[in-house]
């Protein structure tokens, strides 16, 4: 079953970037960043986490998980750290994925020539 609701909810955050790019008229980037906010400020109000635990991979895998990741990690070692841990705690959690971002798009750069 809970292959079922991963699938679900993961299709349901695609189908509203989706709606903002065409209904809304809003441009990848800022459907991307939109939903990075919108996974920020769940997490936030704590409803983020429960949708994890409802979803697994559904909640993990899209955009919105980002903006989890960075509250959740600024909130975690702002906790433990006071205000130096809101900005420790952000690259804490997100590191792995901004550095493998940066490492494959440079690798694809280099493999690649661009059309232009």
């Amino acid at each position: 079953m809970i292959f079922l609701w991963a699938f679900i909810v993961g299709g349901l955050i695609c189908v509203i970037g989706q709606l903002l790019m065409d209904v809304g008229k809003l441009t990848p980037a800022h459907t991307m960043s939109s939903l990075v906010v919108a996974g920020a400020v769940l997490d936030g109000v704590g409803l983020y986490e429960p949708l994890i635990d409802f979803a697994g991979a559904g909640a993990t895998v899209p955009i919105t998980s980002f903006g989890n990741a960075l509250v959740h990690g600024a909130i975690s070692e702002a906790q433990r750290n006071g205000i130096i841990g809101v900005i420790t705690g952000i690259f804490e959690v997100t590191s792995a994925g901004i550095s493998s971002a940066i490492i494959f798009g440079f690798i694809a750069a280099l493999l690649f020539k661009p059309k232009g």
